[in-house]
């Protein structure tokens, strides 16, 4: 459901639960009307768009003034009990929503992470069976551009080092020395960034990284992953050197 329709449902609903309520409102008191219009408005913000929610929210506390506080039909509150009912009921709205987004923004890092360790355990499948090393390769740039959300990514055999940017075996990115924020500034973007292929100490080839025409900030368990996967390679380097 995509989010003009959930906007429309966290509008039209609670005018229509309010108008239901107020059918028994001689026999079902303001609070427990709220807890029902509660019950709407998380399940309108557990679709995970802020806006839909905070509009169940302020459309729940508007209709519950009109059809279920004295006076009754009239957007005036009389009672203190149902102000302040109406008032949490907002404060309701905003707080699922917020809590929703965060748990849909966890549930895809998570999904994400898996991916790239999938990718990990697939790249080592590929070395373990003995494949070509140019479509392993090919397949670890691959990789590294998505876990990355980079430009592009060479490949260059051998173990010349140059002054452009690291990204190191603990997964940090340092330039002249310094460690860069890479969470805060992204990755540097006037320069390719090198990732060396390592094992057993010795660099065995290097990836050049190519992040310029947007900022990347890929997170240090992101930057950790693309080191894991370019050391894929130099193990393949040594089982097939050509």
């Amino acid at each position: 459901m995509n989010r003009n329709q959930v906007l429309v449902i966290g509008l039209v609903i609670p005018p229509a639960v309010c108008g239901l309520l107020a059918l028994l409102r001689d026999s079902f008191d303001n609070a427990n009307a709220a807890l029902v219009l509660a019950v709407v408005i998380v399940g309108v913000a557990a679709f995970g768009f802020r806006s839909a929610g905070v509009l169940a929210a302020v459309s729940s506390a508007a209709w519950f003034d009109f059809f279920l506080t004295v006076p009754y039909n009239t957007f005036t509150i009389d009672s203190r009990d149902d102000i302040e009912t109406t008032i949490l009921l907002v404060v309701i709205g905003v707080a699922v929503s917020e809590i929703a987004i965060w748990g849909r923004r966890q549930q895809a890092r998570a999904s994400r992470h898996r991916g790239y360790l999938d990718g990990v355990i697939t790249t080592s499948h590929a070395v373990a069976t003995g494949g070509s090393t140019q479509e392993l390769i090919d397949h670890v740039r691959a990789e590294l551009t998505v876990v990355l959300g980079i430009d592009g990514v060479k490949f260059v055999a051998g173990a010349t080092r140059t002054s452009a940017p690291q990204l190191n075996p603990d997964g940090t990115v340092t330039r002249g020395g310094h460690v860069l924020k890479v969470e805060r500034d992204g990755l540097p973007t006037n320069a390719e960034i090198e990732l060396p292929i390592q094992h057993a100490g010795r660099v065995r080839g290097r990836f050049l990284l190519t992040a310029a025409t947007h900022i990347a900030r890929p997170d240090l368990q992101q930057r950790q992953v693309a080191v894991a996967l370019a050391d894929q390679v130099a193990t393949a380097l040594i089982a097939q050197p050509h």
